[in-house]
C-alpha cells in the first residue's frame, strides 16, 4: 500500500527532529545521515541511501557523480547538510535532484542550527519552495 506523501514527510521531519534533539549542531553530515537512517528504520520507512543519480544527456546516461542522500519510500528526496546556513545553492541542488530523478517532493535539512524546524528545514515541491 502506497503511503500518503504528507504522512511520509511528516515522519521524515519527526525523525530529523529526533536526531537533532539527540545530537544537536556541530556534527558531520555523514553522522546526521546515519542517525537519520536509523530513525527511518525505526519508523518503518523504506529508503535508499547515497543513491546514484545519472544525468541523461542527448539520450545518453552519464554518471556525473551525483548522489541523493536519501530517497524515502521512492517519493521523497532528502538532502542532509551541516553548514553555517542554508544558501540558495542548496535549494538549487535539491531542485536539480528532483528534476533529474523525476520526483516531486524534497526535504532539505541543515542540522547545524539551534532549532531545526525554524532554521534548518526547507521543503521543495514541484519546483517551488514552501517555507
Amino acid at each position: 500500500m502506497k503511503r500518503d506523501v504528507n504522512e511520509i514527510t511528516g515522519q521524515i521531519i519527526g525523525a530529523a527532529i529526533a536526531v537533532h534533539r539527540e545530537l544537536g549542531p556541530g556534527m558531520l553530515e555523514s553522522t546526521y545521515e546515519a542517525c537519520l537512517t536509523f530513525e527511518l528504520v525505526e519508523r518503518g520507512l523504506r529508503f535508499e541511501r547515497q543513491k546514484a543519480l545519472p544525468v541523461i544527456y542527448r539520450g545518453h546516461r552519464l554518471d556525473c557523480g551525483y548522489r541523493i542522500d536519501l530517497l524515502v519510500e521512492n517519493d521523497v528526496i532528502v538532502e542532509v547538510k551541516s553548514v553555517e546556513r542554508l544558501e540558495r545553492v542548496h535549494s538549487a541542488q535539491l531542485l536539480s535532484y528532483l528534476r533529474l530523478a523525476k520526483r516531486r517532493f524534497g526535504l532539505l535539512f541543515n542540522f547545524n542550527v539551534t532549532w531545526l524546524v525554524d532554521q534548518g528545514l526547507k521543503r521543495i515541491v514541484n519546483g517551488f519552495e514552501v517555507e
